[in-house]
């Protein structure tokens, strides 16, 4: 089964990435050369717009963290009220496309915008506006992390340092702060990568600022220049696969902080601690409904800007290209991203921790799980393109089909799933196997029979996870997805593009309202499967 995983992990993964890096440095008579490379960073529009990336990348940390950390910090390590409805509000951004939050950022500070006015002639279009978009997007996946990180506190160092008479300000620095370190990495790792990786917010909202994304999709899709696309597709590839590596760096580093002698920690009483917290916590997450507000009333008029009239004509999608069937697609994609996902990681993560074979393999498939993360979306897509279009390949039947992007999009996303599984497995009994060999079972049996089942509240969060990103992903479908096969990310991007805002809000919030949908009753069902699973641990212990 290792060999196995590692041949599809070498079909889905190392082969596409080869083929991309090996368009960027062939030449016309097949060699090797870096014409391209020096063609791209001798062009003045294209070198600024590696920089600008970049650039982009870097406020986009500065900027999102700080928020981010404010967020977990007031849910993790205050007494506000309302801590799960913030939690809630806090992680909206995941379930719609990356191009609503500057869809959102258009209609309100826009040439005609809502709250134009108040900027006395400013518009928002530019780097700015590209950046407040990428930090709207990136905010909930760096609040995750963060709120991993603080969630392990030992409330003997806060009773210690109390008693040697810390002020709250030096406990912050001297304990929460370096305890959060791989935490903060993490998060920065993810929001850099997604702010320079996202194609969304540049086409909507970017106006003349160019950046590597929109390079990608120019080159490809405008003037179908492929290799040219495959170097700038590498250039994204490059800050990814450092940053993953800083990562893992940080990651060897931090130290356990949670041990068999741990204390849980418990917030202390501070109203001007909370009340600060409470306001900043409130803010955010009123901007994040405003933003997501004002599209659905946008898509609640009968012409954006000119009038305001109530009228459900944007929801008449038929009159447009994909229209309805296209939010059936994306659908239908999700399902089986999430089916197809959830099965493929936690057998892969079974394979990798639980059997015996070949260890060689087992390493060599982990390390590989882990390398999607740091392929980009825009990189990873591309790269299918290049390797599946190739009539002398012989998975070339898969391209142009539901298949592809099926595989695309669950080897795009399918670190997170893999490290989910390897961390439900971790909680399984390591006598299991032994024991089962003993009665003349095989792992198989253990698989289905018991890991299955008890990991079962794991597997609907991993589908979840896998279903909702399906749902929203642009970037790593729009190289691949057929002219049959419209899917709604894609839509709601072209009629943005367009000039159909009305409908692009629409299709916009109704992928927002699937995911919501489905994202309730995930988390309902998964509820259950805890409730209905708890008494197990106990039993096996008698």
């Amino acid at each position: 089964m290792a060999l196995l995983y590692c041949a599809c992990a070498v079909i889905a993964l190392i082969a596409p990435l080869g083929v991309l890096a090996w368009r960027s440095v062939s030449g016309p008579d097949g060699g090797i050369t870096l014409a391209y490379y020096g063609r791209y960073l001798s062009s003045p529009s294209l070198r600024r717009s590696l920089i600008d990336t970049g650039v982009l990348g870097g406020l986009a940390i500065v900027s999102t963290l700080p928020l981010a950390f404010l967020f977990a910090y007031g849910l993790e390590r205050s007494n506000i009220r309302l801590k799960g409805a913030l939690a809630a509000i806090g992680t909206l951004p995941l379930l719609a496309p990356s191009l609503l939050p500057a869809m959102a950022l258009v209609y309100l500070f826009g040439r005609q915008g809502l709250l134009t006015p108040w900027l006395h002639g400013h518009v928002i279009y530019g780097a700015g506006g590209v950046l407040l978009a990428e930090v709207v997007g990136a905010f909930p996946h760096a609040v995750i992390l963060l709120r991993t990180a603080l969630s392990a506190a030992d409330g003997r160092l806060y009773e210690q340092a109390q008693m040697l008479g810390a002020s709250p300000w030096r406990i912050f620095w001297t304990v929460t702060f370096p305890a959060a370190r791989y935490g903060l990495v993490s998060a920065a790792m993810v929001v850099f990568t997604l702010a320079i990786t996202d194609i969304g917010a540049p086409v909507v909202i970017g106006g003349d600022f160019n950046v590597l994304a929109l390079d990608v999709y120019k080159q490809v899709l405008g003037q179908q220049n492929f290799e040219m696309g495959a170097v700038v597709a590498m250039l994204l590839l490059a800050p990814s696969a450092l940053f993953m590596g800083l990562e893992r760096m940080a990651m060897r580093r931090q130290s356990a902080m949670i041990s068999a002698r741990s204390t849980g920690f418990v917030a202390s009483p501070s109203r001007l601690r909370d009340g600060g917290l409470w306001l900043g916590c409130g803010a955010i997450a009123l901007a994040i409904v405003g933003l997501l507000a004002v599209c659905q009333m946008v898509a609640l008029v009968k012409m954006w800007p000119y009038d305001l009239s109530p009228s459900a004509t944007s929801y008449d999608l038929g009159r447009y290209d994909g229209g309805w069937i296209s939010i059936l697609n994306s659908v239908e994609l999700a399902l089986a991203v999430a089916v197809v996902g959830a099965a493929v990681a936690f057998a892969g993560a079974y394979v990798t921790q639980r059997t015996r074979g070949t260890p060689a393999l087992r390493h060599a498939f982990s390390l590989m799980a882990l390398l999607p993360a740091a392929a980009p979306g825009l990189a990873l897509g591309l790269a299918y393109a290049l390797f599946f279009d190739d009539p002398a390949n012989p998975f070339h039947f898969l391209y142009g089909g539901f298949a592809i992007l099926v595989i695309a999009t669950v080897t795009h996303f399918y670190t997170v799933a893999h490290l989910t599984s390897m961390s439900a497995l971790k909680a399984l009994d390591p006598e299991m196997e032994p024991a089962a060999a003993m009665l003349g079972r095989g792992p198989a049996t253990v698989f289905w029979r018991i890991a299955t089942p008890i990991c079962a509240p794991a597997l609907v969060e991993i589908a979840l996870y896998l279903f909702v990103n399906a749902m929203t992903t642009v970037s790593v479908v729009v190289f691949l997805y057929p002219a049959d096969f419209k899917l709604a990310s894609v839509a709601v991007l072209n009629m943005d593009d367009a000039g159909d805002m009305g409908p692009a809000a629409a299709m916009g919030m109704l992928i927002f309202y699937v995911n919501l949908a489905v994202r309730i009753a995930g988390q309902w069902g998964a509820g259950v499967l805890r409730r209905r699973l708890a008494p197990i641990p106990q039993a096996s212990r008698g």
